[in-house]
């Protein structure tokens, strides 16, 4: 038992990461080209430079997080003390993740970083506040239907140990009410800490498949974390 303890990831907290725009793509098998001119909400996005990025490509990304109550200079400081913990977490770990995107921890490391950078530059620029807002789950400062597309990453089935079902379901509901009927939202990896699917998955999924939603599970393509391979998909009004 104690060595199978030692095998998993250990996270007290919820994390702030950094991803980049291409490693969302693999998350939520994205097609930059549907996403032109269409308004996209990255929830938990922490400081991902997803937004930059897909703003620099047209697309008309918003992000929600907590931490975006903090300044750009503390959030900066924050991420580069994760990102070292994270890679000497990894280091412990290096046998049990699928290195065939990253490549090795020190790539790993660098692509945070580099994603990082891309997130502070623009958190501080003048117009920051139209596109970060500060707030969380399952709560958020948006109006109903406001968007085409609602992802969140390495936030909800994760952390099941430390939210329970009632909240998972008021987060997707919130998620939900924002966005617009046709609408995604898309929720990556379905796991928990213990590399093991979300417990109530099941429950969550034939509750909304109950009220109208079409609820699909798809394959991802970010083979990193052991059985990541999926996304849920969750589609508002499919007949809209």
């Amino acid at each position: 038992m104690s060595m199978e303890q030692k095998r998993v990831y250990e996270q007290v907290g919820v994390a702030m990461t950094s991803r980049s725009y291409a490693e969302y793509e693999k998350m939520f098998i994205l097609q930059t080209e549907n996403l032109i001119g269409k308004r996209v909400l990255d929830v938990a996005g922490g400081a991902s430079s997803f937004t930059v990025e897909a703003r620099q490509l047209g697309i008309f990304s918003e992000a929600v997080d907590p931490l975006y109550e903090k300044s750009a200079e503390e959030i900066a400081e924050h991420g580069l003390q994760e990102i070292e913990l994270v890679a000497a977490k990894m280091e412990k770990l290096v046998d049990v993740y699928d290195w065939t995107y990253y490549g090795s921890v020190d790539n790993h490391k660098a692509g945070r970083v580099k994603s990082l950078k891309q997130f502070v530059n623009d958190f501080s620029s003048k117009d920051a506040a139209s596109r970060y807002h500060a707030a969380c789950l399952p709560s958020l400062p948006f109006a109903e239907e406001s968007f085409d597309l609602v992802l969140i990453s390495h936030f909800l089935f994760l952390y099941e140990d430390q939210f329970d079902y009632s909240f998972h379901r008021a987060a997707v509901k919130e998620l939900l009410r924002v966005c617009k009927p046709g609408g995604e939202v898309r929720i990556y990896p379905l796991l928990n800490f213990r590399q093991a699917e979300y417990s109530k998955l099941s429950e969550l999924i034939n509750e909304l498949t109950n009220e109208g939603y079409l609820v699909q599970k798809r394959e991802a393509s970010l083979p990193f974390l052991p059985n990541s391979h999926q996304y849920l998909c969750i589609i508002k009004n499919p007949s809209a």
